[in-house]
Order: structure tokens, then sequence, then C-alpha cells
């Protein structure tokens, strides 16, 4: 599942496309052929007779499948992948992030739209930031940190539309958050790229590092920490993130992040 075969052929219609832009046109016949040259794609179309998923993530994408396999709807799957993303992708948005959907009801034929971004903490207020002579809210820190909507827009989704319980979605991301996943290529390279950031806090040095360093592309990555938060969440629901230990420990290290 996770081999990604190598992309000759695009390699070569890339060259191809480059060498024909750089090469003079003799006169009007020649150009006129070229202009009818169409380049097909190198993939083809997927299609399905009875649903479908994608993700950026192999893995995301198979536990999506799994899903919809043993009769969940494209909410359950969406909610089980943004799940697994959080385990195999940790460098994007995740529970402690925003999220926002686009659902399309068939039952009723309506379009909802879903806005989960959080809000802005209730101390930082603008006379927090004149105090600090901040005319903008900073791009990093604690100060940029608002209030995590996502694990919120997950439940309301899953009460409203799903058909599985929370604590099924989350099962796969648990069980690869604590035993593990090859990491992928493009991965590694993202997370080696913010090493120097995750460096400056300890909690994200034991977190996010192995011994100082980024996982490498294949190597297998365990994360106890967010598997035993995520299996909080199963169990507690919604108030196990925003009114409980999960919320106390973020307000806390918020605080002493200021």
């Amino acid at each position: 599942m996770l081999s990604i075969p190598p992309p000759t052929r695009a390699l070569i219609a890339s060259v191809i496309t480059t060498a024909f832009v750089i090469l003079p046109v003799t006169n009007s016949q020649t150009a006129q052929k070229k202009s009818t040259l169409h380049l097909k794609p190198s993939r083809s179309v997927v299609r399905a007779q009875h649903g479908m998923v994608a993700s950026s993530q192999p893995l995301a994408s198979q536990v999506g499948l799994g899903v919809l396999k043993r009769g969940g709807n494209a909410v359950d799957a969406a909610i089980a992948m943004a799940a697994m993303l959080n385990v195999t992708e940790p460098m994007m948005t995740g529970i402690g992030g925003d999220a926002f959907a686009i659902i399309y009801w068939s039952k009723t034929k309506e379009l909802k739209g879903l806005n989960a971004s959080g809000r802005a903490p209730r101390s930082l207020t603008r006379d927090y930031f004149a105090k600090k002579n901040l005319k903008s809210i900073p791009n990093g820190g604690m100060e940029a940190v608002t209030v995590p909507g996502a694990f919120d827009g997950w439940v309301a989704l899953v009460d409203k539309y799903g058909t599985m319980k929370m604590a099924d979605l989350l099962a796969p991301a648990i069980a690869y958050a604590e035993n593990g996943f090859p990491v992928m290529e493009k991965t590694s390279e993202d997370w080696q790229a913010e090493v120097r950031k995750l460096q400056r806090t300890p909690a994200a040095t034991a977190n996010y590092l192995v011994e100082g360093r980024a996982p490498r592309a294949g190597e297998i990555f365990r994360q106890p920490n967010l598997a035993r938060t995520l299996r909080t969440l199963a169990n507690g629901g919604r108030d196990a993130f925003y009114k409980g230990e999960i919320a106390r420990a973020i307000v806390d290290y918020c605080k002493d992040g200021i």
C-alpha cells in the first residue's frame, strides 16, 4: 500500500513538453502541427461502483475505505481519515487545530457547511496586545494559538450525519499511534524542514523527534502520548477535550509559553 510508482511517464512528458517549448519554429506548417499535439495524462481516472475516498496518505485512505466497507457513510470515513492523518502527518493541522467541511446530504438534497475554527483565548484581548506593543497577532508562538475547534467539529459531524461511534472511528488512528507507522518520503522531508522549530521546546522534541532528529523515510514512528489522548477522547467524547484533563494541560502549557 505504501509503495509509490516512480513518476517515469510524468517525467518523460515533462521533458517532451520542455523540448517543444525551446525548439525554434521553422514555418507556419510546423507550428500548426505542434499546436495540435496533445499529451495524455499518465494516470487513469479512478472510478468506483459503491464508494470512494481520497487523502494525501495511503494509510489514511485505507482506513477510510475500511470504514465504508464496514457500512459507514462518507462522514464516518472522513472523520476516521482525519484522525489517521493526525497520526501520519503530524506537521499538518490535527485535533489541536481547526476543521472545515462541506457536506451534501442526499436524503434532503441539501448542501451544508461547517466552520469549526476556534475562537481566540479569552485572555488575549486588545489591551493585552497593546501593552506588549504588538500591532498584529504574531505568526507563531502561543499568542497565535486559538481554541482548537477540530474535535468539536468532528463530534458535531458524527452526531448529526454519522452512523458509527466516535470510538470506532478513532480506533485505527489509536492503533497506529501506539504501534507506529512507516514514515513516507515527503513527510520525512517536511519534518526535517521543521527540526529547528521542534528543538526549541522539550515537549516538541520528546514527542516529534527521534534522538533530536526527524524520522527518516521508512522509519517506524510511534506516538504513545497521542494514542493516549485519542483513547481519552474515544471514551470521554467532547467534554474530555474541552473540560477535562486535556483542556487543563493545554491551558497550562500555553500560559507557561507566554
